[in-house]
């Protein structure tokens, strides 16, 4: 076989067999195979796409290309993955809530694909924090704290962590084949046999369309079934951020925030949510049982003494989180109603503020992000701090208006989850 007549068979939309797909992956991992020739079939697969069968191919060769942790010594196990988004920290909120409901949560992250940091970044933010356990780490916190969250070990998926990284430097996040072939292919080496989806749709998220999202959730779930896998989707909004702040330190004291305080918003509503299937997995138990234990461990508290107790194992120092040396306050120049905030602009605005990466050897500014100090549909007066930047740079030049719309009514078509699929 030779890579270039691969590259040539995608650009002409033809099907890859089960024996080229393993000839790729395993001459990427070799070397054989270099950086720019994968681009370029990653790329041909972007514009063409794989069939389903193409895309579970692709799953079981990223998966054999590494290890398996095997979790079958511990019971109630349980896994959660987003798609992600602009704001998206509902893995710092979710796993403390299950896991003080009776499951154990066992979660591999990654770091960010795209303009914002992932669950690691965040997590990184805390001086201290181990983001690297060992298998017998990860699985002596699983037991004895009911979760842990570790960046990809290097030998599960081998595969996928290669073509991650370059994914994310070459523009060819955005595929439906390449999104469930990763995702699916750690989790399954992760071990748990349960498993929530959150996949974000919207401008801020790598999915722009409902249609788009419902063939990712029912190919994620095909797959998860071939693999004896449990698996509920819930398509979620990312046309607008998740919570109130953006940035990794300052998603971490929104966390915080969340479990503490509960305040209202559509990122606890929808991390209540993702929490009552995962616990219903978990637990074996219906969907309404679940989410009374899910309320009942944000009333007591318990969930949060859970993210408290979880940072502290990982070595986390919580009270020393970076702090930006400068602020900057974006106002409104109108009388309205907030009734939009582009994910997509705000997410760019961000990663300029020094919160994501453009090449993959960048380093983030743990301390940089955004606040919004308003919600959709707030009413605002002119004047008022529509949104807080937080920055160790020299302010860019912004576009006021592509980041927020104030108009003169609310608008009430906006949807948190816009279905479930089993």
């Amino acid at each position: 076989m030779n890579i270039i007549d691969i590259i040539i068979k995608k650009k002409n939309r033809e099907v890859l067999t089960e024996a080229e797909i393993k000839y790729v992956i395993d001459g990427f991992l070799s070397g054989e195979i270099k950086d720019y020739q994968m681009s370029s079939l990653l790329m041909a697969i972007v514009l063409n796409g794989m069939t389903d069968e193409e895309t579970i191919n692709l799953t079981k060769y990223m998966l054999l290309s590494g290890s398996q942790i095997n979790l079958s010594s511990l019971s109630n196990v349980v896994d959660k993955h987003s798609t992600g988004g602009v704001g998206d920290k509902t893995s710092l909120i979710i796993a403390p809530i299950v896991a003080s409901c009776g499951c154990k949560v066992a979660k591999m992250s990654g770091r960010g694909l795209g303009y914002t940091g992932g669950t690691i970044d965040k997590l990184e933010s805390i001086p201290g924090f181990k983001v690297n356990l060992t298998k017998e780490e990860f699985l002596k916190e699983v037991e004895e704290v009911g979760m842990a969250i570790t960046s990809q070990t290097e030998d599960i998926a081998l595969a996928d962590k290669k073509i991650y990284a370059l994914r994310d430097v070459t523009g060819t996040t955005e595929s439906i084949p390449l999104i469930a072939s990763s995702i699916m292919s750690k989790k399954i080496a992760s071990g748990s046999k349960n498993l929530v989806l959150d996949i974000k749709v919207g401008e801020g998220a790598l999915i722009k369309n409902l249609e788009d999202a419902q063939r990712l959730a029912k190919l994620m779930i095909r797959i998860g079934k071939e693999n004896k896998m449990r698996v509920v989707a819930l398509l979620t909004n990312m046309d607008v951020p998740l919570g109130n702040n953006i940035g990794n330190a300052l998603e971490v004291r929104e966390a915080l925030d969340i479990l503490s305080n509960k305040p209202d918003s559509n990122l606890l509503k929808l991390c209540i949510e993702l929490s009552s299937y995962m616990v219903s997995l978990g637990l074996n138990i219906t969907y309404e049982e679940a989410k009374a234990k899910v309320h009942e461990v944000l009333a007591n508290n318990k969930a949060y003494e859970k993210l408290l107790e979880f940072i502290s194992y990982q070595k986390g120092d919580i009270n020393s989180l970076p702090e930006s040396n400068y602020t900057y306050e974006i106002k409104s120049n109108k009388n309205g109603y907030l009734t939009q905030l582009s994910s997509l602009e705000i997410a760019k605005l961000s990663m300029h503020l020094g919160a994501g990466r453009q090449n993959k050897e960048d380093t983030i500014d743990y301390s940089a992000g955004i606040v919004l100090n308003k919600n959709l549909n707030d009413e605002v007066k002119e004047g008022d701090t529509i949104m807080t930047l937080y920055t160790n740079k020299e302010l860019p030049e912004i576009a006021q208006e592509k980041l927020f719309t104030v108009t003169d009514k609310p608008d009430s078509s906006y949807k948190l989850i816009y279905e479930i699929i089993k």
